[in-house]
This record gives C-alpha cells, structure tokens and sequence, in this order.
C-alpha cells in the first residue's frame, strides 16, 4: 500500500506543479507585450491591447494581440492586429494581420 501511496502522491505533485513550470514566462507576457506597443508606437497618448489568444509549441508562444492607439491630433483611434512570436521569454518577431475575421489567414502546412 505503501508504494502506491507514493507513487500517486509523486504524480499528484508533478500534476500540479508542471503546468506553473511549463507557463513561467506567462508573468512576464504582458511587460512583453507593453514593450513592444510603447515601442512601435511611441507618440501615442494612450493604448489599449487586448490578447485573443495564445498557443504554445515548447519554449516558443505566439500571441494573437489586438491594439487600440489613441495618437496625438487623430480623432479616432487606430486599431491593428499583431502576432507576436515570444521566445523563451524575449519578443522574437511580430507581424500585422488584418482585422477583419474573414481575412484569408490560415496556419502553414509543414
């Protein structure tokens, strides 16, 4: 009984705690993304970003983020759609995307 004892309290114990090491850099996510909308838009009043969604391939996240950009002497603000592509931890490469759902993008076949 022991050793079953054991063996399920490891696995507990690696259940609970993987998922926290595998996501160690999702606390720093939204510093990267802050720094990369202050950096590509340095003359704006105020932003707003919204993150509509994550995946996760190992050590590497692309990140699907929507920004709001209030610039100075625009009445409107400017909205944009970006990936981010964040590797172990640091922003790596960024590319723009329609806004529109319709828009034609879909993931590469490999």
């Amino acid at each position: 009984m022991r050793p079953r004892f054991w063996l399920l309290s490891t696995l507990l114990f690696f259940t609970l705690t993987a998922p926290g090491l595998a996501h160690a850099s999702t606390s720093e996510l939204g510093t990267i993304i802050e720094d990369f909308v202050t950096r590509h838009f340095p003359d704006a009043i105020s932003h707003v970003w919204i993150v509509n969604g994550t995946e996760w391939d190992g050590d590497e996240m692309v990140v699907d983020v929507r920004t709001m950009i209030v610039e100075k002497q625009l009445p409107a603000p400017i909205e944009n759609r970006y990936l981010l592509l964040i590797k172990e931890g640091k922003l790596t490469a960024v590319q723009r995307i329609p806004l529109e759902d319709g828009a034609d993008c879909q993931r590469e076949e490999t």
